[in-house]
């Protein structure tokens, strides 16, 4: 195999330019193109305005996140191995003008570098000038003086511009009401915002979605296509490039405990080590022989003094932790080389600080795996650990039971003098075990091994010239200084924070021949070093930069050049290096290397595609990176493509390097899998063939190996972000953010970036400190040209951008940004943001096509027999009414009215009804004479004729049932209306002749309040019923015609539609024939009802079902259940009730209430065992978790399972299904969400993805006859489809009574015709949409049984993207993100989807919901929310049967009177 360096390419010479040496620069390849081309982008836009108007929230929400409440963050600085961005900012920010000018220019990274304040502060020309004069333009709306944060902001400005603010950008918008300033709300155009955000929406956006659509419910996520124009590599295949052969000294020690011996014999007096205090002052020096005698006396008592004899805790080979703080470097220097001689394995890591540190529990694994049982410790810091209440020290979360042992001297024994540590020469057993944070947090332990270790300490020592005696500058220690007996002066972060210049003033004091920083130390050192005047840099031959493989390094690199070459600072001492965990020291630039530095501007666009192209045309999208020097040496390198088999990259392709040395890691310590995916790799060539025989080892870097042997690194795998088939590096992204007026509005080093899956692909989050004293208005604009300059030159939309309060983040132990634990907080919904952008927009185009609906069948079909286009015509009917024998007396009156005549006289003192809260019972005959009395009163004090309109205003009672059949008996038409509350103004009874009421209802009628909200004397008659005439009436009125009206049942249905249904006289009759045949009502039975009683079944249970059966009816008010839940459950028991009817929102009051009291329940003698039907009277989709959660409470109090059903009714027709007695049990079916979302019905089994449980609605009742229809159409449908459910029976209502006398609209409700087929049958259209099932069980007469699943309102069902959605599949899903959300109901506005969300917990989690309900509907039911509603607890109405009302929601919500706590639109 060639290992000698290849010529270069033709293109080469073009490609890699070399940087002059002296210290000019060649203006083309400037690190600072960056900045400068973040300016450009955003002063593209500059003559655009902005068509967004800006986010504002709820008063409490600005207060509580204003300054006050913040600490500023802790500007300690990052670890940046754990992809933590760890700058601070030193306080000293307000440089000279030049040296402004160039860091404003710098390009600068988040992770490594920091940059002062734009050089407007202080004057300065350039392009940071000048992109503030066109932020400046580029204001939010035309209004320039904005109020200050705490008071609200009006929606005045940009709402008249349709110009989107950023093409292909759109932005999330948090808009909210606002207030005026005595708090009231002022009156918003929510409506026009949105028709805004409409406008905005139509503009075509990035990528287009390829217009074809099928027609298929299978929907296919739209696959990225691969850019047939996208750059591909076109080099030959590289070879692996050898390093310099590793030339062994012949006095080299053969192991590190042998070099410790050395020099702690030799030269005992030499330094070894200074550490400094936090004033810059040497605070202790440790020596070659002090280092040498502790370390023995570590080794000692690790092995001799722990455990006991016979048993000691630690023998050779186990692992034990080193937890030392980086301000102590001197006792962990102790501790790790006694490790060393005792042959036990350090784990050294980071001190815990609370029990709950960020990535602390991983650690714990870590250490657990690694059979960790002892950690070493300085006395310092075992003091400052936290204690629990008797001073012992904790067990850390996930961490094992650990004994802490100190290893200052005075706290161990002197070993005997015949004891003497074993020195061996380096072998393969493992020296030293260091921990590595992956990308999703977890903690990795890299093994490695003494011969590998002493390896790198030659190759160091080699590539670096080290000699005897050296003084090297750093923060962090070497093995290879006890190597070459150098002396380490070491500076603490802790010094570092206070004085940004120490390390440059002890490079002058101590003449250091070599420092090691990283690229952040330059930057402070930059924007601090004018306050010195005696700096002499010239001592140095080695500046090595131990974060070079940063891409951004360079930035610092050439800035700090630019400003120390003044002060004897020469530009080859500059070496930058690359290292990684797996693969310790990969690279390092030589010092005395003749050849200069390389460096190469690369196309973003080339990069993202994992090809190296030279951009040739100063774009504004490029990436300046510089080499990090040569291979090691005695090592090989080559690159391999990053995913799949590791095949070797072609010269012009950017791949992951891997190196084959003796000098890496080992192993990933018990992970034998991912050890062999990571340390024992074999590179193929084309052809297939491995290109050595010996295991390479995956650094986790990507770059590429340039002319003459060069390596650059352009990011790191863990930072690698792949959106639609394009790779991003989140480095770039952060670099990018932090161009746009770094420092100004967050901190530089707190912003950390990273990817989400959503939708099967990655979707970039960017989550920013924003500094306390930004203001709202600030902050939206930073955030809104953030976006804009990340997709001008990465050319990739942000999913989700979000501002935290300062110092909020979790923090690495060394300040730095802790990354997975910042995503894990995002994806749970707790990292309570300030502020929030989205733009799923602009990033989601794998959305499935939008359907085109196809012609359905019509009635040029063929229809044969009960065939429709081959499938079964869904339809269904009850037992036939005609058939049924039985003893039913009440058959023969065709008047209600009669048949309690007929009781009063054969059963006058059988009880009809009980209610409940105040056991007063009501007789045959006591309510035949109170109903009598009522008539008289209405035709002597109310003059009222046959058909005048009666409106009954009653509490739930007796005194309503009476009420109700004194109407019928003077032969009015009675309408029940619920009483108004005390404190809101009375309802107008509608086109009524009089009002019946109570005494105390009639007086609020009348009271001040009353006529304050209502004219008064607009008003009919008020008659009170408490005082009744004594005598009878004259004649009980008897209609002339059995279809004439019997009553009105006026009722607001869940689309917010109020209107009255005219109930015949025989509608009546039969409605109650047929609920007495399928429940088996009898007058021995008793039936408890729990429901309201104006309307729909609810009405016709409490009032008209008993007199009709002859059954007791034991009435229970349900707004009684509020102050005493067990109210109606111990009401079943007592009674020993076996039929009972309740509402959705009783069942919840009775689960939520008295979930933890079952047992007291029990010992109170509560008893449902004998309940057979217990039914939910509702008017939609059966809720099967809340009857479900009901049986189960209620279980073990003797509730059978099965006992629990529903019921189903509508407007048209009131019951439709109920459960009844007999029949097969209510049946539940999983359906495909999928199809039904193209109206088709297709059953999966449970579990399986995108299933949807639904309960079938109770058993058809006698006498009612389904069939389900297509509503467009109106011709039947197969029983494999989803339609509007038609029903034909007796008991339909005849009509709607309205009074805005729009009845014609509605006239196809009650009497409509099959376009085809049975087209004779008069039907009326229910506007629910279901199927019809026919199932395996038999029903009573032997024949299969139908069941009829209801699935939504076709009035709330919404079309969105051709498909049909139902608002509750929606909601179900949006509940289950998070905790917090209470409830939640969605609607549509022209083409948008809108969530609210009730909040349950403190106003600083609303923000954390915008992105979780964006995710989970776009994951689940593939939309996009357009705007995200964040409420209080009840603002979203409910009716009384506890159904949401979404469409008076809708209104509220475009009228502004919500008062919402936030207010999202996702653009």
């Amino acid at each position: 195999m060639a290992h000698e360096r290849r010529p270069p390419m033709a293109p080469s010479a073009s490609r890699y330019h070399r940087r002059r040496s002296s210290g000019t620069r060649d203006e083309r390849y400037r690190s600072d193109v960056h900045t400068e081309a973040v300016q450009a982008a955003l002063a593209k836009h500059k003559e655009r305005k902005m068509a967004v108007p800006m986010p504002s929230k709820r008063r409490s929400l600005v207060v509580q996140t204003s300054m006050d409440a913040y600490t500023p963050p802790d500007t300690s600085s990052g670890s940046e191995e754990e992809g933590g961005q760890g700058e601070g900012t030193p306080t000293s920010s307000q440089g000279s003008v030049s040296m402004e000018h160039w860091i404003s220019r710098a390009i600068h990274q988040g992770s490594t570098t920091s940059s002062s304040s734009s050089s407007t502060q202080s004057g300065g020309s350039g392009a940071a000038g000048r992109l503030a004069d066109v932020l400046a333009q580029t204001h939010v709306g035309k209004s320039g003086n904005a109020p200050s944060p705490s008071s609200f902001r009006k929606f005045d400005s940009c709402l008249n511009d349709n110009n989107c603010f950023f093409p292909g950008l759109c932005v999330l918008l948090c808009i909210n009401t606002c207030v005026s300033s005595l708090g009231v709300p002022v009156s918003s155009r929510v409506s026009a915002k949105i028709q805004q955000l409409v406008n905005t929406l139509k503009q075509p956006r990035r990528p287009p979605l390829r217009e074809f659509f099928v027609d298929d419910f299978e929907e296919l996520l739209e696959v990225q296509q691969p850019d047939p124009n996208q750059p591909r590599p076109e080099g030959a295949q590289m070879v692996a490039i050898r390093g310099e052969p590793l030339g062994v000294v012949t006095n080299w020690p053969p192991s590190l405990e042998a070099a410790l011996q050395r020099w702690g014999t030799i030269s005992p007096k030499a330094p070894c080590l200074t550490t400094m205090d936090t004033n810059g002052k040497p605070l202790y020096v440790l020596t070659y022989g002090k280092l040498w005698s502790r370390s023995i006396k570590v080794a000692y008592n690790i092995l001799h003094k722990l455990g006991t004899k016979q048993e000691p805790m630690v023998r050779p080979g186990d692992r034990v932790a080193l937890v030392f703080p980086n301000n102590d470097p001197a006792a962990f220097m102790v501790a790790f080389y006694g490790c060393l001689l005792a042959e036990v394995v350090p784990v050294p890591i980071e001190v815990p600080l609370t029990r709950k540190d960020a990535g602390s529990q991983q650690i714990g694994f870590l250490l657990g795996s690694c059979g960790v049982t002892v950690a070493l410790t300085s006395d310092a810091c075992h003091k400052g650990l936290p204690k629990g209440p008797t001073g012992e020290i904790p067990q850390f979360k996930g961490w094992p039971k650990l004994l802490w042992f100190v290893t200052e001297s005075k706290h161990l024994s002197k070993p005997p003098r015949d004891w003497f540590p074993h020195i061996k020469d380096a072998n393969n057993d493992t020296a030293y075990i260091e921990y590595k944070t992956c990308k999703d947090g977890s903690v990795l332990g890299v093994t490695v091994t003494r011969i590998a270790l002493l390896t790198h300490c030659q190759a160091l020592t080699q590539s670096c010239g080290y000699t005897e005696g050296e003084v090297l500058i750093c923060h962090f220690l070497f093995p290879q200084s006890v190597m070459n007996m150098m002396h380490v002066i070491s500076i603490p972060y802790s010094l570092m924070k206070v004085n940004p210049l120490s390390w440059i003033q002890k490079v002058c004091q101590y003449k250091a021949k070599v420092a090691c920083v990283k690229s952040r130390d330059m930057h402070w050192a930059l924007v601090a070093h004018r306050d010195q005047r005696d700096i002499n840099l010239s001592s140095l031959r080695m500046l090595v930069v131990a974060d070079g493989s940063n891409p951004w390094s360079i930035s610092s690199c050439d800035a700090f050049l630019n400003v120390f070459q003044s002060k004897g600072l020469r530009p080859e001492v500059i070496c930058p290096c690359a290292s990684s965990a797996e693969a310790l020291t990969v690279a390092i630039r030589r010092w005395e290397d003749n050849q200069p530095p390389g460096r190469g501007v690369l196309s973003m666009q080339g990069l993202s595609h994992g090809v190296i192209r030279v951009d040739t045309e100063e774009r504004l999208s490029v990436l300046t990176v510089q080499d990090v020097g040569t291979v090691m040496p005695g090592a090989l390198m080559c690159v391999v493509r990053p995913e799949g088999v590791p095949q070797l990259c072609r010269t012009d392709e950017i791949g992951e390097l891997c190196v084959c040395s003796i000098a890496t890691g080992m192993s990933y310590y018990g992970l034998s899998g991912m050890t062999k995916n990571t340390f024992e790799v074999f590179p193929m060539s084309s052809s297939g063939a491995p290109i050595s025989e010996y295991p390479f080892t995956r650094t986790g870097l990507l770059g590429f190996i340039g002319p003459g042997g060069l390596v650059f690194v352009s990011g790191k795998m863990d930072g690698l972000m792949v959106v639609s088939g394009r790779r991003h590096n989140a480095d770039d992204i952060v670099a990018t953010a932090l161009a746009v007026e770094p420092m100004k509005f967050v901190y530089r080093g707190r912003i950390a970036v990273f990817s989400v899956t959503v939708l099967h692909d990655e979707r970039i989050v960017v989550v920013a400190e924003q500094r306390p004293d930004s203001t709202e208005e600030d902050s939206f604009q930073w955030m809104s040209r953030v976006l804009q300059a990340i997709d001008s030159i990465h050319n990739v939309g942000v999913f989700c951008l979000a501002l935290v309060p300062a110092n909020t983040l979790p923090k690495t132990p060394l300040g730095g940004i802790h990354l997975s634990e910042t995503k894990q907080l995002f994806l749970e919904g707790s990292l309570h943001p300030c502020n929030v952008l989205m733009c799923p927009h602009t990033c989601v185009t794998n959305l499935p096509k939008p359907r085109q609906k196809q012609p359905e069948i019509g009635p040029a079909s063929v229809m044969v027999g009960n065939l429709v286009s081959g499938k079964r015509i869904a339809q269904a009917s009850g037992r036939d009414l005609g058939q049924i024998e039985d003893n039913d007396q009440a058959r023969k009156f065709l008047f209600l009215s009669e048949v309690l005549q007929w009781r009063a006289q054969t059963t006058p003192d059988h009880v009809l009804f009980t209610l409940l809260t105040v056991l007063s019972s009501l007789t045959c005959l006591q309510l035949h004479k109170r109903a009598e009395k009522i008539a008289t009163m209405l035709m002597e004090r109310g003059h009222l004729q046959d058909g005048d309109h009666v409106a009954l205003v009653y509490p739930p009672g007796i005194d309503l049932i009476a009420a109700f059949y004194g109407c019928l008996y003077a032969g009015c038409v009675p309408i029940t209306v619920r009483p108004p509350h005390p404190t809101s103004p009375p309802p107008c009874p509608l086109r009524s002749a009089c009002v019946m009421t109570s005494q105390v209802i009639s007086k609020l009628l009348k009271s001040k309040e009353a006529s304050a909200a209502v004219d008064v004397r607009t008003w009919p008659p008020v008659l009170d019923t408490d005082d009744l005439p004594k005598k009878k009436p004259p004649q009980l009125y008897k209609p002339s015609n059995p279809d004439t009206l019997a009553y009105l049942d006026f009722s607001v249905s869940t689309t917010g539609m109020l209107a009255g249904v005219k109930m015949s006289h025989t509608a009546t009759s039969a409605f109650c024939r047929s609920i007495k045949l399928q429940c088996e009502l009898y007058p021995s039975r008793e039936v408890a009802i729990c429901l309201d009683p104006y309307c729909g079944l609810g009405f016709v249970l409490w009032c008209l079902c008993s007199v009709y059966s002859g059954h007791q009816s034991i009435l229970i008010p349900p707004s009684e259940l509020e102050v005493n839940p067990a109210l109606w459950l111990l009401a079943v028991s007592q009674f020993r009730v076996r039929d009972t009817f309740c509402s959705y929102s009783v069942m919840e009051l009775c689960t939520k209430g008295l979930g933890l009291q079952t047992e007291s329940l029990k010992s109170r003698g509560l008893d449902l065992s004998r309940v057979r039907t217990c039914v939910v009277v509702a008017e939609e989709r059966p809720r099967i978790a809340l009857t479900q959660s009901f049986s189960k409470l209620f279980k073990d109090l003797g509730l059978h399972p099965r006992a629990v059903s529903t019921s189903f009714g509508c407007r048209v027709n009131l019951a439709i299904c109920l459960q009844g007695t007999s029949g097969p049990d209510p049946t539940t079916v999983f359906v495909d969400m999928r199809a039904l979302r193209h109206d088709r019905v297709r059953l999966v089994e449970r579990g399986s993805p995108h299933s949807l449980p639904l309960m079938e609605s109770g058993k058809i009742l006698p006498g009612v006859r389904i069939i389900i229809a297509n509503p467009e159409t109106k011709g039947p449908l197969g029983d494999s489809h989803l339609g509007e459910i038609w029903v034909h029976c007796a008991h339909n209502g005849s009509g709607y009574f309205t009074v805005y006398g729009d009845e014609a609209l509605q006239s196809d409700h009650f009497n409509s015709h099959l376009s085809f087929g049975d087209t004779q049958t008069i039907w009326a259209r229910t506007g629910y949409l279901g199927f019809l099932r026919r199932t395996e069980l038999t029903d009573a007469s032997g024949e299969r049984h139908d069941a009829l699943y209801v699935v939504g309102a076709l009035d709330e069902a919404m079309e969105l993207r051709g498909m049909r959605y139902h608002p509750i599949d929606i909601e179900t899903s949006v509940i289950r993100t998070h905790k917090s959300i209470m409830e939640c109901a969605v609607f549509p506005w022209t083409n948008l989807l809108v969530v609210v969300v009730e909040l349950e917990g403190s106003e600083q989690e609303a923000l954390d919901l915008v992105p979780l309900v964006t995710n989970t509907v776009l994951e689940e039911h593939y939309l996009i929310v357009g705007v995200v509603v964040v409420v209080d607890i009840g603002v979203i109405p409910i009716n009384s049967r506890g159904e949401k009302q979404r469409m008076h929601l809708r209104d509220g919500f475009l009228a502004d009177q919500l008062d919402p706590i936030y207010v999202a639109y996702n653009m």
